[in-house]
């Protein structure tokens, strides 16, 4: 059961590091800079860490086959996509609301660990995750911002909600893919290495996208060293605990228990950014809660 303590703690490291993304977005960079500072402070760290990890315990250069590559760079492309989504959606929603519709991501990561991996859950256990769908209508159905016209529920914070859940569910399994493709001496030998190459990939993909698209938002991202290298320590804590706990654990179950980071949210929502949050969006927070705790019962 170590899997738990670990996911807990990536949850945690999530939850803050989304927090200073958001600042970021508020203050001067733009979704794309947000996200590449996630990597940009982290590529370098993870370096260090999985190196010098190995000449401490003597290890060598682990295998990587050809399904390790292939899992590694969807999984990298999925979460580049998905965090941008999810950064996007902070513009749309307040903060607990944006962590909230991402969290769905866990109603998928079953789907897609049966196709990708052949991994199921078990009935009880699809039916507590089911209970989340009806938290997330409830929450979807809002009214929009003031001036902004369109739908309620079928809306731009819809969309950037269910698509960035999808991405999340579907580089989780990826990830646990690649974490079952590579042959390294030990448990974490075996996350880092994944992860190392995970974050080289998007740091790369990402650096040649923003020099395409948004000239000079490297050099932002640079200046604001001081509120992204937070990014980049708090994703490093983060995705190191992901990566292990999805070496040890079936994806789907991972993600259920990783939505106690709604919880956190909340409070970051009202004790840092002063937002407020309507019953129905409480309900719908509520709900998806009780699915973790019923989760947990089962597993």
């Amino acid at each position: 059961m170590l899997w738990i303590p670990i996911t807990l703690l990536a949850a945690a490291a999530q939850t803050l590091r989304f927090m200073f993304q958001k600042r970021l977005r508020i203050a001067t960079l733009s979704t794309g800079g947000a996200t590449f500072a996630r990597f940009l402070y982290a590529a370098p760290l993870i370096g260090l860490v999985t190196i010098g990890y190995a000449m401490l315990r003597g290890y060598g250069m682990p295998v990587m086959d050809g399904p390790f590559w292939a899992f590694a760079a969807a999984g990298s492309f999925c979460q580049i996509c998905a965090t941008m989504c999810v950064v996007a959606l902070f513009q749309q929603r307040n903060f607990t609301i944006g962590i909230t519709f991402k969290k769905v991501e866990v109603l998928l990561a079953a789907g897609f660990g049966l196709v990708f991996l052949g991994e199921g859950v078990s009935l009880p256990a699809l039916g507590a995750i089911s209970l989340g769908v009806l938290g997330v209508i409830i929450i979807s159905d809002a009214p929009p911002a003031a001036g902004v016209e369109g739908p309620r529920v079928f809306n731009k914070a819809t969309a950037l909600g269910l698509s960035c859940a999808i991405l999340f569910g579907a580089c989780a399994v990826f990830y646990r893919g690649a974490t079952l493709h590579i042959s390294a001496a030990d448990l974490f030998a075996r996350a880092s290495m994944t992860l190392l190459v995970a974050i080289s990939m998007q740091f790369v993909g990402m650096a040649f996208y923003l020099k395409w698209r948004e000239p000079g938002q490297i050099t932002q991202v640079i200046r604001a060293w001081r509120l992204a290298i937070w990014v980049g320590l708090l994703s490093l804590l983060g995705s190191l605990a992901w990566f292990t706990a999805f070496a040890l654990q079936n994806a789907a179950y991972v993600k259920a228990l990783g939505q106690v980071e709604i919880l956190a949210s909340f409070a970051i929502s009202v004790w840092v950014f002063g937002e407020k949050m309507r019953r129905s969006e409480a309900l719908g927070i509520t709900l998806l809660s009780a699915s973790v705790i019923l989760l947990l019962l089962l597993l």
